[in-house]
């Protein structure tokens, strides 16, 4: 009997997606909380023909060359901003992503997070709990509607057009976007969406929510300059990646009121927060859990448990990322 291929799960995960690969696999596990570091993952790594990993695990040229025998690396995210996806076709290493089943989740929250921050749900919470609130007033923590107001959305793939029809459809609003190419026509229909340059969408929305991905270009993508083109009473909410905002530049518009408020669930440094965002009120902090339900977690692992199976045993991935020939 030919010797059945090893993989890592780099993270853990959900016991049943542990048991659906060891019915394929020798699978090393690794503890609850534990985050390998670089050189800890090669040493994880050695002999290992695949392995599942979240967004915490780099996978770049070093660790490549380390480590000849890895043939795939499924990620249970979306985003893959942890790939050298150059790197990984060179060296004829598969990369996989998990797409689709996270998009009404993840829109879910972003809408979440838009409502919270407007209506500024975490600075009267704060202030209820610390026992400041002694009597009502017409004014008393009074935010920013959302019904009827302008919804700017930068990034419009799956998730940017799930908040899109969240918006037009139910909250009446008047959705605009921004993307690196414009959606046809009836997918602008079936959003309520229409085009407008970088420029406009900052310079009109009422609330702008980030959900374009991460890469280098993409870096400080909204920094003093797109702030300073955002209404006084607009709100900004990051659902994308931490490293599109410059944190720095948001805390100083926030501090001095040049915009309302903002909501992130993503952070440059994460799981570390910049000390500065815990000092101004306006901010709701999430600690990136935009797509934590347990079903969608759970649709999220075994779809990277499937691509590990499907590459392994098939030849042929389920979501893949890159060209490569199977070795």
């Amino acid at each position: 009997m030919s010797q059945r291929p090893a993989i890592l799960i780099a993270r853990a995960v959900f016991p049943e997606v542990v048991e659906r690969l060891r019915e394929h696999f020798e699978v090393e596990t690794t503890p609850p909380g534990v985050v390998w570091s670089p050189v800890e993952l090669i040493e994880r790594l050695q002999g290992k023909d695949g392995v599942l990993t979240t967004g915490s695990e780099y996978i770049d040229a070093a660790l490549l060359a380390a480590c000849p025998r890895l043939k795939i690396v499924a990620n249970l995210a979306v985003g893959h901003n942890n790939f050298d996806l150059d790197a990984m076709t060179a060296a004829g290493v598969q990369a996989t992503n998990a797409p689709d089943v996270l998009t009404e989740t993840t829109a879910d929250f972003g809408f979440a997070l838009l409502m919270a921050t407007a209506r500024r749900i975490t600075e009267s919470e704060h202030f209820l709990r610390a026992g400041q609130w002694k009597q009502w007033s017409l004014d008393l923590f009074a935010g920013a509607d959302i019904h009827g107001t302008t919804l700017g959305i930068l990034g419009m793939g799956r998730i940017g057009q799930a908040i899109a029809r969240r918006g037009a459809h139910g909250f009446g609003m008047r959705v605009v976007y921004h993307n690196r190419s414009r959606l046809d026509t009836g997918k602008e229909a079936a959003c309520g969406a229409s085009y407008v340059s970088r420029e406009d969408l900052f310079s009109q929305a009422d609330h702008v929510v980030l959900v374009l991905p991460y890469t280098p270009a993409a870096h400080h993508t909204v920094g003093a300059a797109e702030l300073a083109l955002m209404k006084p009473t607009a709100t900004l909410v990051n659902i994308a990646r931490g490293g599109i905002v410059d944190e720095n530049a948001l805390v100083a518009a926030l501090r001095e009121k040049r915009i309302a408020a903002a909501g992130l669930d993503v952070f440059e440094g994460e799981p570390q927060v910049n000390p500065a965002l815990l000092t101004v009120p306006n901010v709701v902090l999430t600690p990136h859990i935009a797509s934590a339900t347990l079903p969608t977690r759970m649709a999220m692992a075994m779809l990277a448990a499937d691509n590990l199976i499907a590459y392994l045993t098939t030849g042929q991935a389920k979501t893949p990322l890159n060209r490569v020939a199977p070795r």
